[in-house]
Protein backbone atom coordinates (compact mmCIF):
# COMPACT_ATOMS: atom_id res chain seq x y z
CA UNK A 1 0.00 0.00 0.00
CA UNK A 2 2.86 2.38 0.70
CA UNK A 3 4.15 1.79 -2.81
CA UNK A 4 0.76 2.71 -4.24
CA UNK A 5 0.75 6.03 -2.42
CA UNK A 6 4.41 6.79 -3.08
CA UNK A 7 3.99 6.58 -6.84
CA UNK A 8 1.39 7.94 -9.22
CA UNK A 9 -1.75 5.84 -9.50
CA UNK A 10 -2.74 7.09 -12.96
CA UNK A 11 -4.89 4.75 -15.03
CA UNK A 12 -6.35 4.72 -18.53
CA UNK A 13 -9.90 4.85 -17.17
CA UNK A 14 -12.06 7.96 -17.53
CA UNK A 15 -13.47 7.22 -14.06
CA UNK A 16 -10.17 8.21 -12.44
CA UNK A 17 -9.82 11.58 -14.21
CA UNK A 18 -9.78 14.46 -11.69
CA UNK A 19 -10.25 17.45 -14.09
CA UNK A 20 -7.51 19.33 -12.28
CA UNK A 21 -6.33 21.58 -15.14
CA UNK A 22 -7.66 25.14 -15.22
CA UNK A 23 -7.02 27.69 -17.99
CA UNK A 24 -3.67 28.93 -16.68
CA UNK A 25 -2.45 25.42 -15.89
CA UNK A 26 -3.36 24.21 -19.40
CA UNK A 27 -1.72 27.27 -20.96
CA UNK A 28 1.42 26.77 -18.84
CA UNK A 29 1.52 23.04 -19.63
CA UNK A 30 1.62 23.55 -23.40
CA UNK A 31 3.84 26.60 -23.12
CA UNK A 32 6.34 24.56 -21.12
CA UNK A 33 6.02 21.67 -23.56
CA UNK A 34 7.16 23.72 -26.53
CA UNK A 35 9.57 26.32 -25.12
CA UNK A 36 12.27 23.73 -25.48
CA UNK A 37 15.70 23.52 -27.06
CA UNK A 38 14.51 21.11 -29.76
CA UNK A 39 12.02 23.76 -30.87
CA UNK A 40 14.82 26.33 -30.67
CA UNK A 41 16.84 23.99 -32.88
CA UNK A 42 13.97 23.89 -35.38
CA UNK A 43 14.10 27.69 -35.61
CA UNK A 44 17.88 27.47 -36.07
CA UNK A 45 17.42 25.20 -39.10
CA UNK A 46 15.39 27.89 -40.89
CA UNK A 47 18.01 30.68 -40.86
CA UNK A 48 20.01 31.58 -42.93
CA UNK A 49 18.42 29.23 -45.51
CA UNK A 50 15.41 31.56 -45.43
CA UNK A 51 15.16 35.28 -44.95
CA UNK A 52 14.45 36.00 -41.27
CA UNK A 53 11.04 37.59 -41.92
CA UNK A 54 9.96 34.72 -44.17
CA UNK A 55 11.19 32.19 -41.62
CA UNK A 56 9.18 33.79 -38.80
CA UNK A 57 6.09 34.07 -41.01
CA UNK A 58 6.29 30.35 -41.73
CA UNK A 59 6.67 29.69 -38.00
CA UNK A 60 3.58 31.73 -37.11
CA UNK A 61 1.33 30.40 -39.88
CA UNK A 62 2.58 26.81 -39.56
CA UNK A 63 2.09 26.80 -35.79
CA UNK A 64 -1.43 28.25 -35.97
CA UNK A 65 -2.46 25.64 -38.55
CA UNK A 66 -0.49 22.77 -37.02
CA UNK A 67 -2.04 23.35 -33.60
CA UNK A 68 -5.57 22.70 -34.93
CA UNK A 69 -5.30 18.86 -34.92
CA UNK A 70 -3.45 19.09 -31.60
CA UNK A 71 -6.41 20.97 -30.14
CA UNK A 72 -8.98 18.62 -31.71
CA UNK A 73 -7.37 15.47 -30.25
CA UNK A 74 -6.97 17.19 -26.88
CA UNK A 75 -10.66 18.09 -26.93
CA UNK A 76 -11.51 14.45 -27.60
CA UNK A 77 -9.57 13.57 -24.46
CA UNK A 78 -11.40 16.19 -22.38
CA UNK A 79 -14.82 15.05 -23.58
CA UNK A 80 -14.20 11.32 -23.15
CA UNK A 81 -11.70 11.29 -20.28
CA UNK A 82 -9.53 8.84 -22.25
CA UNK A 83 -5.82 9.07 -23.24
CA UNK A 84 -4.73 9.47 -26.87
CA UNK A 85 -3.75 5.86 -27.51
CA UNK A 86 -6.97 4.49 -26.02
CA UNK A 87 -8.93 6.75 -28.38
CA UNK A 88 -7.25 5.07 -31.37
CA UNK A 89 -9.02 1.82 -30.39
CA UNK A 90 -12.29 3.11 -31.87
CA UNK A 91 -11.14 3.64 -35.47
CA UNK A 92 -8.32 1.08 -35.64
CA UNK A 93 -9.64 -1.62 -33.32
CA UNK A 94 -7.69 -3.12 -30.37
CA UNK A 95 -4.99 -4.75 -32.51
CA UNK A 96 -4.38 -1.68 -34.69
CA UNK A 97 -4.35 0.52 -31.60
CA UNK A 98 -1.72 -1.66 -29.92
CA UNK A 99 0.51 -1.39 -33.02
CA UNK A 100 0.17 2.40 -33.04
CA UNK A 101 0.88 2.48 -29.29
CA UNK A 102 4.11 0.50 -29.70
CA UNK A 103 5.30 2.84 -32.47
CA UNK A 104 4.32 5.88 -30.39
CA UNK A 105 6.15 4.54 -27.36
CA UNK A 106 9.34 3.99 -29.40
CA UNK A 107 9.14 7.47 -30.94
CA UNK A 108 8.62 9.11 -27.53
CA UNK A 109 11.53 7.18 -26.06
CA UNK A 110 13.77 8.35 -28.92
CA UNK A 111 12.47 11.88 -28.39
CA UNK A 112 13.39 11.56 -24.72
CA UNK A 113 16.92 10.45 -25.64
CA UNK A 114 17.47 13.69 -27.53
CA UNK A 115 15.97 15.80 -24.74
CA UNK A 116 18.00 14.09 -22.03
CA UNK A 117 21.25 14.69 -23.89
CA UNK A 118 20.42 18.37 -24.42
CA UNK A 119 19.49 18.77 -20.76
CA UNK A 120 22.76 17.13 -19.79
CA UNK A 121 24.69 19.50 -22.06
CA UNK A 122 23.09 22.59 -20.53
CA UNK A 123 23.51 21.35 -16.94
CA UNK A 124 27.11 20.39 -17.66
CA UNK A 125 27.74 23.92 -18.98
CA UNK A 126 26.15 25.47 -15.89
CA UNK A 127 28.20 23.31 -13.52
CA UNK A 128 31.41 23.80 -15.48
CA UNK A 129 31.00 27.57 -15.66
CA UNK A 130 30.58 27.83 -11.89
CA UNK A 131 32.83 25.07 -10.54
CA UNK A 132 35.09 24.02 -13.42
CA UNK A 133 33.88 20.40 -13.18
CA UNK A 134 32.71 18.77 -16.44
CA UNK A 135 31.15 15.32 -16.91
CA UNK A 136 28.51 15.19 -19.68
CA UNK A 137 27.47 11.52 -19.26
CA UNK A 138 26.95 11.99 -15.52
CA UNK A 139 24.92 15.18 -16.01
CA UNK A 140 22.79 13.50 -18.66
CA UNK A 141 22.03 10.60 -16.32
CA UNK A 142 21.21 12.96 -13.44
CA UNK A 143 18.79 14.94 -15.59
CA UNK A 144 16.94 11.83 -16.72
CA UNK A 145 16.76 10.49 -13.17
CA UNK A 146 14.99 13.69 -12.10
CA UNK A 147 12.60 13.30 -15.04
CA UNK A 148 11.74 9.74 -14.02
CA UNK A 149 11.14 10.76 -10.40
CA UNK A 150 8.69 13.46 -11.52
CA UNK A 151 6.88 11.08 -13.88
CA UNK A 152 6.49 8.48 -11.16
CA UNK A 153 4.32 10.97 -9.27
CA UNK A 154 1.80 10.92 -12.14
CA UNK A 155 0.00 13.76 -13.90
CA UNK A 156 -0.55 15.77 -10.70
CA UNK A 157 3.20 16.00 -10.15
CA UNK A 158 3.72 16.99 -13.78
CA UNK A 159 1.07 19.72 -13.60
CA UNK A 160 2.69 21.26 -10.53
CA UNK A 161 6.17 21.23 -12.06
CA UNK A 162 5.05 22.57 -15.45
CA UNK A 163 3.15 25.49 -13.93
CA UNK A 164 6.20 26.99 -12.26
CA UNK A 165 8.73 25.90 -14.85
CA UNK A 166 6.79 27.69 -17.61
CA UNK A 167 6.99 30.98 -15.72
CA UNK A 168 10.70 30.53 -15.05
CA UNK A 169 11.42 29.65 -18.69
CA UNK A 170 9.53 32.61 -20.15
CA UNK A 171 11.26 35.00 -17.75
CA UNK A 172 14.69 33.60 -18.57
CA UNK A 173 13.91 33.53 -22.31
CA UNK A 174 12.92 37.21 -22.21
CA UNK A 175 16.14 37.99 -20.36
CA UNK A 176 18.22 36.07 -22.91
CA UNK A 177 16.55 37.88 -25.83
CA UNK A 178 17.18 41.20 -24.09
CA UNK A 179 20.86 40.41 -23.65
CA UNK A 180 21.18 39.24 -27.27
CA UNK A 181 19.70 42.54 -28.43
CA UNK A 182 21.98 44.45 -26.04
CA UNK A 183 25.22 42.88 -27.26
CA UNK A 184 24.37 42.27 -30.93
CA UNK A 185 22.63 44.29 -33.63
CA UNK A 186 19.52 42.16 -33.97
CA UNK A 187 18.03 44.52 -36.57
CA UNK A 188 20.66 43.28 -39.04
CA UNK A 189 18.72 40.00 -39.25
CA UNK A 190 15.98 41.74 -41.26
CA UNK A 191 18.45 42.59 -44.03
CA UNK A 192 20.34 39.30 -43.86
CA UNK A 193 20.27 37.58 -47.27
CA UNK A 194 19.14 33.96 -47.54
CA UNK A 195 21.98 31.45 -47.88
CA UNK A 196 21.43 27.73 -48.41
CA UNK A 197 23.25 25.76 -45.71
CA UNK A 198 20.85 23.08 -44.50
CA UNK A 199 18.87 22.55 -47.71
CA UNK A 200 15.77 24.13 -46.17
CA UNK A 201 13.23 25.52 -48.66
CA UNK A 202 10.06 27.38 -47.71
CA UNK A 203 8.05 24.19 -48.24
CA UNK A 204 10.35 22.12 -46.04
CA UNK A 205 10.34 24.86 -43.39
CA UNK A 206 6.55 24.91 -43.33
CA UNK A 207 6.56 21.13 -43.16
CA UNK A 208 9.00 21.03 -40.23
CA UNK A 209 7.00 23.62 -38.28
CA UNK A 210 3.76 21.67 -38.76
CA UNK A 211 5.54 18.39 -37.95
CA UNK A 212 6.66 19.95 -34.66
CA UNK A 213 3.03 20.61 -33.75
CA UNK A 214 2.01 17.17 -34.95
CA UNK A 215 4.66 15.55 -32.78
CA UNK A 216 2.46 16.41 -29.78
CA UNK A 217 -0.80 15.04 -31.24
CA UNK A 218 -0.15 11.57 -29.87
CA UNK A 219 0.06 13.01 -26.35
CA UNK A 220 -2.48 15.85 -26.28
CA UNK A 221 -5.40 13.82 -24.93
CA UNK A 222 -3.13 12.33 -22.24
CA UNK A 223 -3.05 15.74 -20.55
CA UNK A 224 -6.17 17.54 -21.76
CA UNK A 225 -8.37 14.73 -20.44
CA UNK A 226 -7.71 16.46 -17.10
CA UNK A 227 -8.98 19.90 -18.24
CA UNK A 228 -11.98 21.31 -16.39
CA UNK A 229 -13.89 22.21 -19.58
CA UNK A 230 -13.74 21.92 -23.35
CA UNK A 231 -13.15 25.67 -23.73
CA UNK A 232 -10.13 25.46 -21.43
CA UNK A 233 -8.79 22.49 -23.40
CA UNK A 234 -9.12 24.42 -26.69
CA UNK A 235 -7.89 27.91 -25.82
CA UNK A 236 -5.32 26.96 -23.18
CA UNK A 237 -3.69 24.52 -25.60
CA UNK A 238 -3.87 26.68 -28.72
CA UNK A 239 -2.59 29.93 -27.19
CA UNK A 240 0.05 28.18 -25.09
CA UNK A 241 1.40 26.13 -27.97
CA UNK A 242 1.44 28.89 -30.62
CA UNK A 243 3.05 31.45 -28.28
CA UNK A 244 5.69 28.92 -27.24
CA UNK A 245 6.47 28.00 -30.86
CA UNK A 246 6.93 31.64 -31.88
CA UNK A 247 9.15 32.40 -28.86
CA UNK A 248 11.28 29.24 -29.08
CA UNK A 249 11.69 29.08 -32.86
CA UNK A 250 12.17 32.83 -32.94
CA UNK A 251 14.97 32.51 -30.39
CA UNK A 252 16.56 29.76 -32.48
CA UNK A 253 16.34 31.84 -35.66
CA UNK A 254 17.86 34.86 -33.90
CA UNK A 255 20.72 32.87 -32.39
CA UNK A 256 21.50 31.12 -35.68
CA UNK A 257 21.37 34.31 -37.70
CA UNK A 258 23.57 36.24 -35.27
CA UNK A 259 26.14 33.44 -35.14
CA UNK A 260 26.42 33.50 -38.95
CA UNK A 261 26.52 37.31 -39.16
CA UNK A 262 29.34 37.44 -36.61
CA UNK A 263 31.46 34.81 -38.33
CA UNK A 264 30.88 32.15 -35.71
CA UNK A 265 30.05 28.50 -36.19
CA UNK A 266 26.30 28.19 -36.74
CA UNK A 267 24.81 27.12 -33.42
CA UNK A 268 21.43 26.60 -31.79
CA UNK A 269 22.96 27.14 -28.36
CA UNK A 270 22.53 30.72 -27.02
CA UNK A 271 25.10 29.99 -24.31
CA UNK A 272 27.86 30.17 -26.94
CA UNK A 273 26.79 33.66 -28.03
CA UNK A 274 26.34 35.00 -24.52
CA UNK A 275 29.12 33.26 -22.60
CA UNK A 276 31.60 35.91 -23.67
CA UNK A 277 29.53 38.51 -21.81
CA UNK A 278 29.20 36.44 -18.67
CA UNK A 279 25.57 35.65 -19.47
CA UNK A 280 25.88 32.07 -20.64
CA UNK A 281 24.56 30.63 -17.36
CA UNK A 282 21.00 32.06 -17.64
CA UNK A 283 20.87 30.87 -21.25
CA UNK A 284 21.92 27.40 -20.13
CA UNK A 285 19.20 27.43 -17.48
CA UNK A 286 16.56 28.26 -20.12
CA UNK A 287 17.61 25.17 -22.05
CA UNK A 288 17.81 23.02 -18.92
CA UNK A 289 14.32 23.86 -17.60
CA UNK A 290 12.71 23.70 -21.03
CA UNK A 291 14.13 20.30 -21.90
CA UNK A 292 13.30 18.84 -18.51
CA UNK A 293 9.63 19.87 -18.68
CA UNK A 294 9.21 18.50 -22.20
CA UNK A 295 11.04 15.30 -21.38
CA UNK A 296 8.75 14.66 -18.43
CA UNK A 297 5.74 14.81 -20.75
CA UNK A 298 7.39 12.51 -23.30
CA UNK A 299 8.18 9.81 -20.72
CA UNK A 300 4.70 10.07 -19.18
CA UNK A 301 2.96 9.64 -22.55
CA UNK A 302 5.27 6.76 -23.46
CA UNK A 303 4.14 5.10 -20.22
CA UNK A 304 0.45 5.50 -21.11
CA UNK A 305 1.18 4.08 -24.58
CA UNK A 306 2.75 1.04 -22.97
CA UNK A 307 -0.27 0.67 -20.69
CA UNK A 308 -2.60 0.73 -23.72
CA UNK A 309 -0.79 -2.35 -25.04
CA UNK A 310 -1.38 -4.12 -21.71
CA UNK A 311 -4.09 -2.20 -19.76
CA UNK A 312 -3.63 -4.31 -16.62
CA UNK A 313 -0.20 -2.75 -15.97
CA UNK A 314 0.29 -0.66 -12.84
CA UNK A 315 1.41 2.84 -13.83
CA UNK A 316 4.71 3.03 -11.96
CA UNK A 317 6.17 -0.19 -13.40
CA UNK A 318 6.32 0.80 -17.12
CA UNK A 319 7.21 4.35 -16.07
CA UNK A 320 10.28 3.08 -14.24
CA UNK A 321 11.38 0.71 -17.04
CA UNK A 322 10.93 3.36 -19.74
CA UNK A 323 12.85 5.82 -17.58
CA UNK A 324 15.78 3.43 -17.30
CA UNK A 325 15.75 2.85 -21.07
CA UNK A 326 15.82 6.59 -21.74
CA UNK A 327 18.73 7.10 -19.34
CA UNK A 328 20.99 4.76 -21.30
CA UNK A 329 19.62 5.67 -24.73
CA UNK A 330 20.59 9.31 -24.18
CA UNK A 331 24.24 8.21 -24.12
CA UNK A 332 24.11 6.75 -27.67
CA UNK A 333 26.77 8.57 -29.76
CA UNK A 334 25.40 10.83 -32.51
CA UNK A 335 21.75 10.72 -31.40
CA UNK A 336 21.42 14.50 -31.80
CA UNK A 337 22.69 14.48 -35.40
CA UNK A 338 19.49 12.82 -36.62
CA UNK A 339 17.15 15.49 -35.26
CA UNK A 340 15.92 16.90 -38.59
CA UNK A 341 15.28 13.42 -40.03
CA UNK A 342 13.52 12.51 -36.80
CA UNK A 343 11.05 15.38 -37.26
CA UNK A 344 10.26 14.25 -40.80
CA UNK A 345 9.74 10.65 -39.62
CA UNK A 346 7.29 11.89 -36.99
CA UNK A 347 5.30 13.63 -39.70
CA UNK A 348 5.19 10.52 -41.88
CA UNK A 349 4.10 8.30 -38.98
CA UNK A 350 1.64 10.41 -37.04
CA UNK A 351 0.03 12.89 -39.40
CA UNK A 352 -1.98 10.19 -41.24
CA UNK A 353 -2.55 8.12 -38.08
CA UNK A 354 -4.33 10.90 -36.22
CA UNK A 355 -6.00 12.32 -39.31
CA UNK A 356 -8.04 9.10 -39.34
CA UNK A 357 -8.91 9.47 -35.65
CA UNK A 358 -9.97 13.12 -36.01
CA UNK A 359 -12.09 12.30 -39.08
CA UNK A 360 -13.70 9.36 -37.28
CA UNK A 361 -14.73 11.41 -34.24
CA UNK A 362 -15.66 14.74 -35.81
CA UNK A 363 -16.93 13.74 -39.28
CA UNK A 364 -18.23 10.19 -39.04
CA UNK A 365 -19.69 9.59 -35.58
CA UNK A 366 -18.91 9.95 -31.87
CA UNK A 367 -20.45 6.53 -31.26
CA UNK A 368 -18.20 4.13 -29.37
CA UNK A 369 -15.91 6.70 -27.70
CA UNK A 370 -16.52 5.63 -24.13
CA UNK A 371 -15.12 3.53 -21.29
CA UNK A 372 -15.94 0.36 -23.18
CA UNK A 373 -12.90 0.93 -25.42
CA UNK A 374 -10.66 -0.28 -22.60
CA UNK A 375 -12.24 -3.70 -22.26
CA UNK A 376 -13.68 -4.49 -25.70
CA UNK A 377 -11.95 -7.50 -27.28
CA UNK A 378 -13.14 -6.44 -30.72
CA UNK A 379 -13.61 -3.09 -32.41
CA UNK A 380 -16.34 -1.14 -30.65
CA UNK A 381 -19.07 0.43 -32.78
CA UNK A 382 -18.61 0.60 -36.54
CA UNK A 383 -16.35 -1.99 -38.21
CA UNK A 384 -13.91 0.48 -39.78
CA UNK A 385 -10.50 -0.96 -38.85
CA UNK A 386 -9.66 -2.10 -42.39
CA UNK A 387 -10.62 1.30 -43.83
CA UNK A 388 -8.63 3.09 -41.12
CA UNK A 389 -5.51 1.00 -41.69
CA UNK A 390 -5.80 1.31 -45.47
CA UNK A 391 -6.23 5.09 -45.29
CA UNK A 392 -3.28 5.31 -42.91
CA UNK A 393 -0.99 3.27 -45.17
CA UNK A 394 -1.88 5.43 -48.18
CA UNK A 395 -1.32 8.59 -46.15
CA UNK A 396 2.01 7.38 -44.76
CA UNK A 397 3.18 6.40 -48.24
CA UNK A 398 2.25 9.83 -49.60
CA UNK A 399 4.04 11.50 -46.67
CA UNK A 400 7.22 9.52 -47.35
CA UNK A 401 7.03 10.09 -51.12
CA UNK A 402 6.36 13.83 -50.89
CA UNK A 403 8.95 14.31 -48.15
CA UNK A 404 11.88 12.12 -49.19
CA UNK A 405 11.55 11.53 -52.96
CA UNK A 406 9.57 14.35 -54.58
CA UNK A 407 9.24 17.20 -52.03
CA UNK A 408 6.24 19.43 -52.58
CA UNK A 409 6.96 23.17 -52.76
CA UNK A 410 4.44 23.79 -49.95
CA UNK A 411 5.29 20.73 -47.83
CA UNK A 412 3.55 17.40 -47.36
CA UNK A 413 2.10 17.62 -43.84
CA UNK A 414 -1.11 19.51 -44.53
CA UNK A 415 -1.98 17.72 -47.81
CA UNK A 416 -1.35 14.32 -46.20
CA UNK A 417 -3.54 15.18 -43.21
CA UNK A 418 -6.42 16.32 -45.43
CA UNK A 419 -6.13 13.48 -47.96
CA UNK A 420 -5.90 10.74 -45.32
CA UNK A 421 -8.90 12.07 -43.42
CA UNK A 422 -10.89 12.45 -46.64
CA UNK A 423 -10.07 8.88 -47.72
CA UNK A 424 -11.26 7.54 -44.39
CA UNK A 425 -14.43 9.63 -44.45
CA UNK A 426 -15.24 8.54 -47.99
CA UNK A 427 -14.47 4.92 -47.17
CA UNK A 428 -16.74 4.87 -44.13
CA UNK A 429 -19.48 6.67 -46.09
CA UNK A 430 -19.38 3.94 -48.72
CA UNK A 431 -19.41 1.31 -45.96
CA UNK A 432 -22.51 2.82 -44.36
CA UNK A 433 -24.26 3.04 -47.71
CA UNK A 434 -23.39 -0.59 -48.51
CA UNK A 435 -24.68 -1.69 -45.09
CA UNK A 436 -28.00 0.07 -45.68
CA UNK A 437 -28.37 -1.51 -49.12
CA UNK A 438 -27.54 -4.93 -47.68
CA UNK A 439 -30.14 -4.49 -44.96
CA UNK A 440 -32.79 -3.62 -47.54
Amino acid sequence: MKTNYSFGRDTLSAKDVKHSLGLFSTFALWLGANVVVTTILTGMLLVPDLNFSIAMSSVAIGSIIGAIPLVLVGLMGQRTGLPSMVLTRRAYGPIGSRAISLVNMCVLIAWSWIQALLAGMSLNYAIESTTGYSNLPLMTILCEVVVVLIVLRGHIGIERVERWAALVMMSLAALVLYQLNKHYDVSMLLDMPAESRNGITLGIAFDIVIATAFSWISSSADYNRNCKSGAIAVWGTWVGYVLAAIVAMGLGAVVSGLSVLNGMEQTYDPTRLLSGFGFGLPAALVIFFSVMTTNVMAVYSATLSCMNVAPSMTFWKPALVIGIVTVFGALIPGVLNQFQNFLLIIGALFIPAFSVMVADYYLVSKEGYDEGLLTAAKQQGRATASIAIGSYLIGASLAAYWTLLVPLPFGASLPVFIITGALYWLGTSVLVKASIESYK
